[in-house]
């Protein structure tokens, strides 16, 4: 039975910007060739499960036991939900079975559902004593519970068109309870449309809609092209890569894309502005996960007011904070020939005190000065020590500005997932603090401003260039120009020191001859770096040169290795 439909909630959106594979422009309608994307997935023992929605018009399933496959149920914006609806239109629901046929714009506000391809199958004309084909199949085993809608037709009983399509929802690794994985596969994109919903041979009207609503009218995520002709495109685009294949996550109740959770700037002062990706509505949005917080004199805005290191007592009586430290005031002649010595006590470029303070032409906000009038971005030639990034010209730890969630741990300047929730690379082992660590580095202990790669200790300064009148030092970058180094004859050390260095001292790295490139100046190496003793090196160490490190101008250091 045909009913009319309830007014639609009008809701602004974003525009549609989640990433796609390979898109043509062309329309997808029949009549212009059928796309055909992947192989469907079968269960054992072949076909696509013993469990059977019989051939119908706008029907569902009862409730289905989601328990066999999923335990603990599934959280899905609520929950947990431990049965589901399996609907003849392309979805399943989880609080009651979906009878709708023309697909409402999401966010629907009626009931959580899960969209593969929400259109106006029919599978009344069903299939010959031979064939498979216009049925609706699902499976469940356990972690795993699959749903295929396979060559099925449209209203009204036309099977002139074909669409074969499939669900997968898959137990995450060891995650939070009801965590789950999601992935749609699209063989054979035939049509779009119901003649009910506007259609003409499958084309036209209202085309079916893909995607996630929370059924609480505010959240949902679309897949692009959903409600158009383009929707027909699944078949050979893809958010990861692959033609026919789209992939999601559920972490928490919520939805998160492929390529999300990469550092972003919410455009929020400070601290604030630092954030990570999510999957919204149609689009990627950054979320903050920056927090505001008492300020100090370490560079950056800590209490998200617009001014950085503002405010009294930030330094002990006696010191001034300049440029994120806390160092002795400057007085007349204190500063090197081409500075000057401010009223606040710190010591700049002559030149850029001319253009910012005495001509009053400062660099825009986000840029710095640099022999003025010269403005460049903040953090250009800036490379800092390794685990830090660079902001608003300094080199920090973000980890120590950004509160993460409780399922959630900071590394490289980002909230992630702990793991196992969060998979590691096949080089990397799943620490008891839920990080990701290098293969062997889980019993290396390295000293202060080395950090382990593959159970070797590395020095943190290697390859880092600080910020102008800055020198990096025991993993750090602090003011002042680098130490000189001694004169004469090289330090070679002696059979008791050197002879016996320990892992992340062999192979002998720059610094381990006096000077270190890294550390933007000369570096005496303190003979040992890791608490994992290794074999006494066969022969001396020869002594290596100062090397210069050079580079163009380098954008912000961003993390991410995997996903």
């Amino acid at each position: 039975m045909r009913l009319s439909l309830s007014p639609l909630l009008v809701v602004a959106a974003l525009v549609a910007a989640l990433p796609i594979s390979s898109a043509a422009a062309q329309t997808y309608c029949p009549g212009t060739g059928t796309p055909t994307g992947v192989p469907l997935v079968t269960v054992a023992g072949g076909g696509f499960g013993a469990n059977i929605l019989p051939g119908n018009d706008d029907g569902s399933s009862s409730a289905i036991d989601l328990t066999v496959a999923f335990p603990g149920g599934l959280r899905f914006f609520g929950g947990p939900y431990t049965t589901a609806y399996v609907n003849n239109n392309g979805n399943i629901t989880f609080s009651g079975p979906e009878y709708e046929y023309t697909p409402t714009p999401f966010p629907v506000a009626s009931r959580p559902m899960i969209a593969p391809y929400w259109g106006d199958v029919d599978t009344r004309n069903g299939p010959t004593p031979t064939s498979a084909d216009n049925l609706v199949y699902w499976d469940l085993s356990p972690g795993r519970m699959i749903v295929t809608w396979h060559n099925v037709g449209y209203f009204a009983s036309m099977i002139d068109h074909r669409m074969d399509f499939q669900m997968i929802l898959t137990n995450a690794l060891s995650c939070g309870s009801g965590d789950f994985d999601v992935e749609f596969r699209y063989h054979e994109c035939g049509w779009q449309t119901g003649s009910a919903s506007g259609g003409s041979g499958g084309c036209g009207g209202t085309p079916a809609q893909a995607g996630f609503d929370a059924g609480d009218g505010v959240n949902f995520v679309e897949i692009p092209g959903s409600r158009t002709d383009m929707i027909g495109a699944l078949c050979t685009t893809s958010n990861v890569g692959m033609p026919g294949i789209w992939q999601f996550s559920v972490r928490g109740g919520a939805v998160a894309c492929p390529g999300t959770g990469t550092p972003c700037d919410t455009g929020s002062p400070g601290a604030c502005g630092a954030g990570v990706t999510q999957c919204v509505g149609r689009t990627t949005v950054c979320s903050p996960v920056g927090t505001a917080s008492g300020e100090r004199c370490d560079g950056i805005d800590n209490d998200c007011n617009s001014m950085i290191d503002d405010g009294p007592g930030l330094c002990p009586a006696g010191q001034v904070c300049a440029r994120g430290t806390c160092v002795a005031p400057c007085f007349e002649h204190s500063c090197a020939d081409d500075q000057t010595c401010t009223p606040e006590g710190d010591c700049v470029d002559t030149t850029c005190y001319h253009q910012e303070v005495e001509l009053g032409m400062p660099c825009p906000a986000g840029q710095r000065c640099i022999h003025g009038p010269l403005c460049v971005g903040a953090c250009d030639g800036i490379s800092c020590p390794h685990g830090q990034e660079c902001v608003a010209g300094h080199c920090q730890d973000l980890c120590a500005v950004l509160t993460c969630n409780a399922d959630e741990v900071c590394a490289d300047g980002a909230c992630i997932p702990t793991c196992p929730c969060h998979a590691c690379a096949a080089d990397e082992t799943c620490g008891a603090d839920g990080r990701c660590t290098p293969n062997g580095c889980d019993i290396v202990i390295c000293d202060p401003g080395f950090y382990c790669d593959t159970g070797l200790c590395v020095d943190a300064c290697a390859g880092a260039i600080c910020p102008e009148n800055q020198h990096c030092e025991i993993g750090v970058c602090v003011d002042g120009p680098p130490p000189v180094p001694d004169a004469g004859v090289p330090d070679l050390g002696t059979p008791e020191t050197d002879a016996g260095m320990t892992t992340g001292d062999s192979g002998m790295t720059v610094g381990d001859a006096g000077y270190d490139a890294g550390r933007n100046g000369p570096h005496r190496s303190s003979g040992g770096c890791c608490s994992v003793p290794t074999s006494p090196l066969s022969g001396w160490p020869l002594p290596v040169g100062f090397a210069l490190v050079l580079t163009g101008l380098v954008a912000r250091r961003r993390r991410r290795g995997a996903a």
